[in-house]
């Protein structure tokens, strides 16, 4: 079994033992190269549990663990996701972040801990989410009625903002030479029109069906902010972004160069918006 884990006992210095003390103990653990402390009734608090076996009062956890140059426990699993796992078991029940990414590998980590009931909670509902699952993964299957996804209605799915802001530094600091931002919009074609209207220059991807999708749109006008407002009033939430600076040569002669800001901004609003909005 590749597992390493440490329980140290912090009542007196002269006591280096775990197994005698862990029922009153804090433990510290290290998994996968995290660093967890936590309480030996929280590591057995399901005791059928692959935790609450190897924690076990009953037996010498010394025996199954392997130990890291500090004496720490050592378990040899994501570090990063064994949080949630501690979460479950101090509370039987976790709370996850919206738009979690790492849901299959958290249940398989849960599989491995011997957690069913977490791993139930982990497992989405077929009858629920089903439809919407594969709609988001593009499946032509929608969860509803083709009669609601004309171009007048809203539809559940992501939009990315693009947005480049060439600057300069040196000599030359003429805004003309610089040029204007410019903000670009990538997603579904009926997405787009819907939010953003008469506002979307769609020249360079002209004529494009609504249900394709593109990355040639942009916007007519310069300001971000316009632009979060017109996303936050149609039901989006940010979910992610990320931004660069790059630089070209402008004059070899000089160190002046063109820079560029450039940033994307992705957006989501998922169905449940939707479905409100179209009962309203």
């Amino acid at each position: 079994m590749a597992l390493t884990e440490n329980c140290r006992t912090y009542q007196t210095p002269k006591d280096s033992g775990c197994a005698q003390s862990c029922s009153s103990d804090v433990v510290e653990l290290n998994v996968g190269g995290q660093v967890y402390y936590t309480r030996h009734a929280t590591l057995t608090s399901v005791p059928n549990s692959l935790l609450g076996k190897l924690f076990s009062t009953k037996k010498d956890i010394s025996n199954d663990l392997a130990q890291d140059i500090k004496g720490r426990y050592f378990i040899d699993r994501d570090g990063f996701l064994f949080r949630y796992v501690l979460d479950y078991l101090r509370d039987k029940s976790v709370v996850l972040p919206d738009y979690f990414p790492e849901k299959g590998r958290l249940k398989r980590e849960a599989e491995f801990f011997q957690l069913p009931e977490l791993v139930k909670i982990l497992t989405p509902d077929e009858n629920i989410h089903g439809d919407f699952d594969e709609a988001s993964q593009g499946s032509d299957q929608r969860l509803f009625p083709s009669s609601y996804l004309d171009a007048r209605d809203r539809r559940y799915g992501f939009i990315t903002v693009g947005y480049r802001s060439p600057c300069a530094f040196g000599r030359d600091t003429d805004a003309k030479t610089r040029g204007l931002p410019k903000i670009f919009i990538c997603g579904r074609v009926g997405l787009a029109e819907e939010v953003f209207g008469d506002t979307l220059n769609e020249s360079r991807d002209p004529n494009r069906p609504a249900e394709r999708y593109t990355s040639q749109f942009y916007l007519k006008f310069r300001h971000l902010e316009r632009t979060f407002d017109m996303l936050a009033e149609s039901g989006f939430h940010i979910v992610a972004c990320n931004s660069s600076l790059t630089a070209s040569p402008h004059n070899r002669r000089t160190d002046d160069r063109y820079w560029s800001n450039n940033a994307e901004y992705v957006f989501y609003r998922k169905y449940r918006t939707i479905f409100m909005i179209l009962l309203s």
